[in-house]
């Protein structure tokens, strides 16, 4: 893509992805399912992760699986408050692109 994707836009479609997810959801399917939308690299996104997390947006759990501890995320009330924000200000930002591109500015 040629567009840069900055810290803002990261957090929003973390929260969406996760937010899809009732009882949350782990780090590595968050991976495939944001790559589904941006090219992004798993180095990119565990930071993304702990921020929202250190923001109180997500929390985290382990539970066991096929022997071994995964880590899954879930989005607080907190989370869902911010990610509303997020998808109020898309809207509005995309509409204003929009606008532009098809000449309605």
């Amino acid at each position: 893509m040629v567009f840069n994707t900055g810290a803002a836009l990261l957090d929003a479609i973390v929260l969406a992805v996760v937010s899809k997810e009732k009882e949350g959801t782990y780090g590595y399917k968050i991976t495939q399912d944001v790559r589904r939308v941006i090219d992004v690299s798993e180095s990119t996104l565990y930071p993304v992760l702990r921020r929202l997390q250190k923001d109180d947006c997500l929390m985290v759990y382990d539970m066991e699986f096929a022997g071994r501890n995964r880590r899954y995320y879930k989005v607080t009330d907190r989370g869902k408050e911010q990610l509303k924000m997020y998808e109020w200000e898309w809207k509005n930002y995309s509409d204003r692109i929009t606008s532009l591109f098809e000449g309605r500015m």
